[in-house]
């Protein structure tokens, strides 16, 4: 039975962590082999599944020496039915490895109850193109329904939540939250950026939250920003901006490099950790609001530590870690 479902303890003022880049260390640092950078073949076999759970371990400890909150992710960001079709996988299999993944997760869960407080299991979805770039765009109806299908396998799962990352306009997202509110779980909507602090539409990040809301009677439970380094969008906020209050979290990449450059680049580039625990410490500054703290591409381990040392001892958040 989900334990948060009902009342996210991330709308809290405690902080929270959350894991790194999962399939750029799974690649660059483990030299594994991801078809379609799909994590979710690991949940095919028993080695993947124990990496998994090492992955998902490494992160909760760091959670537990800092004292904060943690949100497991899924590895399912390419675990819908287009992705699916490309990696072979029948609508079951699917929608089983999906439920899966969840019930890894909870496994690690209790593995660290009473050592982390609170942990939110969330069923991470992805775009169902391109992260980077649009492409072939969805209506928020067929959004709706096309996501609708790896909703009702987290549904019926402990996960507490939805997760949609790297959504990059606005009628998927919007679709995304209408299914998940239609199968009565919470979501948290997080979109990616460009180096001018714009969704790859052009939209501006206000532009967009607004115009989800607006849709959905502000049925998303909070935003994120996921996939953009810090310096691709920490002018874009305003003193007294009510939108930006709708921002909980940030997973941003280690580098600074556009979406372009990342996507032509044969080497990993991991940026310095201890820069970007400042830059999130910054962002705090701008943004007292956020409580989800984690990593995207390019990010591992080192990279959370230095985000939790920075941010920990951030005065305005040093009471609520604790």
């Amino acid at each position: 039975m989900p334990k948060y479902r009902s009342a996210l303890p991330q709308l809290s003022d405690k902080l929270f962590l959350t894991d790194s880049g999962l399939e750029t260390t799974l690649i660059f640092h483990d030299g594994m082999e991801l078809p379609h950078f799909a994590s979710i073949e690991l949940m095919r076999n028993p080695k993947g599944r124990a990496r998994l759970r090492q992955y998902f371990r490494r992160h909760l400890a760091i959670a537990r020496d800092s004292g904060t909150g943690f949100i497991f992710e899924s590895p399912t960001w390419r675990a819908s039915r287009d992705w699916a079709e490309k990696l072979g996988l029948k609508p079951a299999e699917l929608a089983a490895l999906n439920r899966r993944s969840i019930e890894l997760m909870a496994e690690v869960r209790r593995e660290f109850a009473g050592a982390v407080s609170p942990m939110v299991l969330s069923g991470c979805l992805g775009p169902r193109g391109d992260g980077y770039k649009p492409g072939a765009t969805m209506s928020a109806d067929e959004a709706e329904n096309y996501h609708a299908g790896q909703i009702a396998a987290f549904r019926d799962t402990e996960a507490d939540m939805i997760g949609a990352f790297t959504m990059n306009y606005v009628e998927e997202a919007l679709g995304i939250a209408r299914a998940a509110s239609a199968a009565g779980m919470p979501a948290a909507i997080s979109f990616t950026l460009e180096t001018d602090g714009r969704l790859p539409t052009g939209q501006t990040l206000k532009e967009a939250i607004e115009a989800v809301d607006s849709a959905t009677n502000s049925s998303p439970a909070y935003y994120m920003i996921n996939c953009a380094h810090p310096t691709h969008f920490e002018a874009i906020f305003a003193a007294g901006e009510k939108w930006a209050d709708r921002i909980r979290g940030v997973r941003a990449n280690a580098s600074m490099r556009s979406h372009a450059e990342l996507d032509q680049a044969p080497d990993l580039d991991d940026g310095d950790p201890n820069a970007l625990g400042s830059q999130y410490r910054a962002l705090l500054q701008r943004l007292p609001q956020l409580t989800i703290l984690g990593g995207c591409c390019g990010t591992d381990h080192r990279h959370i530590e230095a985000i939790s040392h920075a941010c920990i001892l951030h005065p305005h958040h040093a009471a609520h870690a604790a």
